[in-house]
């Protein structure tokens, strides 16, 4: 029971996040016509046309009090402001930085997730985390990066974004596991507390930065980023953290820059190197890795 519940788990979290490896290609072709917190509230708006009929065919409902409000503040938190800063770092930064910076996401789960949550940390599951930052690493080459103070604004919000991510992913685990709530019902109070921040910051953004020509392109790719990478992505990314610890779980956010450049070579002709098949093969070791049941640690 616990084997199929932790392979469950990794197997939405590598899907979750190898679906987030094509958001920043998108991303940064339609944030050309909308502006971040825009792009971000028409993602969390569509979203919530998905997953509430769902939610609605279950009979369930949000629930009461106490419960919803932390729901709405963990929304807030992740889906609102990292989400938020993440869009507003990848306008006013570079791809290459948006992927560099946001890799820091998974140690700031680790970090939260002992401080919080009090999971251990175990040696493989360390070993599992270095594997897979020396993986993304030789995918991504920070030789590549530019940290110039052109960026540096960028990238600040870049940092605040993994640092939220983090929190948030671990606050997802607790909400779960404390209150027994359903993954859909969890997610759909996240996309509302997400809201709250979103639809304000948006207002105030139009006044200085209209939305500019939309195209039936840019149409698509704001419908595959609301329905595919936010509904569906998110429903995977908080079910994986309700199946199995944070400080597992966080290992699979490294399959979105390893799905990125898998795509760029599919779709765009980039050349399958030497540097992606070893960095590939790290982050699926360091997976692998920190699945495996240890002594005294069989979650």
């Amino acid at each position: 029971m616990i084997a199929s519940r932790r392979w469950r788990g990794s197997l939405y979290g590598i899907t979750a996040a190898a679906i987030w490896g094509s958001m920043y290609v998108v991303s940064d072709v339609i944030l050309m016509t909308v502006p971040p917190f825009s792009l971000l509230s028409l993602r969390l708006l569509l979203a919530l046309l998905v997953l509430l009929p769902l939610e609605r065919r279950q009979g369930r409902r949000l629930p009461p009090g106490g419960q919803l409000r932390e729901l709405l503040a963990i929304g807030a938190l992740g889906l609102g402001l990292s989400l938020g800063a993440q869009f507003l770092g990848t306008d006013l930064s570079t791809a290459v930085n948006g992927a560099l910076v946001t890799s820091a996401s998974p140690a700031f789960v680790v970090l939260f997730a002992r401080i919080i949550l009090r999971e251990e940390l175990t040696p493989a599951r360390l070993a599992a985390i270095v594997l897979a930052s020396l993986g993304v690493l030789v995918i991504l080459d920070p030789a590549a990066a530019d940290f110039a103070s052109e960026t540096f604004l960028g990238d600040s919000f870049l940092a605040l974004a993994a640092l939220n991510w983090g929190l948030y992913s671990v606050l997802i685990r607790r909400v779960s596991t404390r209150h027994q709530l359903p993954v859909t019902t969890v997610t759909v109070g996240a996309l509302l507390g997400g809201l709250l921040i979103a639809i304000p910051a948006s207002l105030i953004e139009l006044t200085r930065r209209p939305l500019g020509a939309i195209d039936s392109g840019s149409a698509l790719g704001v419908l595959y980023l609301g329905m595919v990478c936010t509904a569906f992505a998110l429903l995977l990314w908080n079910r994986a953290f309700a199946l199995v610890p944070a400080t597992v779980a966080s290992l699979f956010f490294f399959a979105q820059p390893l799905a990125g450049a898998l795509l760029a070579a599919l779709f765009l002709g980039q050349a399958m190197t030497p540097s992606l098949w070893l960095g590939g093969g790290l982050i699926g070791l360091a997976i692998l890795l920190s699945l495996m049941r240890t002594p005294g640690n069989p979650a």
